[in-house]
């Protein structure tokens, strides 16, 4: 049985998500050169004692901030994976929601422009495949389940949506319209899928 959470357990995780976010809205704002742990220990109201009790420096609390960003817009897609749509629909919902995620300033700030700098494109990428392949592999298995699209090699195809996917979002947070691109995208993608899709005519 494990033991009661403590008052101090509770203040521990409260600082530490206020470093948190202190940390993604300061690196939204300037990047990762242009912010200093003084000013993300002073945004969430703590010392600079505080903050090296959690994170051991200045990569440490991006790699947190990342997380944070990361784990939220997967939040959001795996909802829409377990909802009571069909698998089709649910797949362009994602794509949808995957979409104006590439849109929000911290998603892109952080996720795909600062990320592989500051992680390296390595650790980045092993990230990235961590939050996002896993999404993609579950929504192309209901999709073949349910006899939408036809039967293929779920690990390889997955992996080339997930390099298209990722292209598209630094195509997407790199464009001076980013909406207008985000909408080619979408159109392209569903495109691509509708060529798959069982029972769709073919040329």
């Amino acid at each position: 049985m494990a033991s009661p959470r403590s008052r101090r357990d509770d203040y521990a995780e409260s600082t530490r998500g206020a470093l948190v976010d202190s940390a993604v809205a300061l690196f939204t704002e300037r990047g990762y050169a242009g912010t200093s742990l003084d000013e993300i220990a002073r945004r969430a109201r703590v010392t600079k004692g505080a903050l090296y009790h959690h994170f051991n420096g200045k990569q440490a609390i991006f790699e947190a901030a990342f997380d944070a960003v990361e784990t939220d817009v997967k939040g959001r897609l795996e909802k829409i994976l377990r909802s009571d749509q069909p698998p089709w629909e649910r797949a362009l919902t994602g794509l949808r929601e995957f979409i104006s995620s590439c849109l929000d300033p911290s998603y892109q700030r952080l996720a795909l422009h600062e990320a592989p700098v500051v992680m390296g494109w390595k650790r980045w990428r092993e990230a990235e495949d961590r939050y996002s392949l896993g999404l993609i592999k579950a929504a192309l298995q209901d999709l073949i389940d349910a006899g939408d699209v036809v039967s293929v090699p779920v690990d390889i195809t997955s992996r080339l949506l997930f390099g298209a996917l990722s292209s598209a979002a630094t195509e997407i947070a790199s464009s001076t319209e980013p909406e207008r691109v985000g909408a080619e995208v979408e159109q392209v993608v569903v495109a691509l899928l509708q060529q798959v899709r069982a029972g769709s005519p073919r040329p």
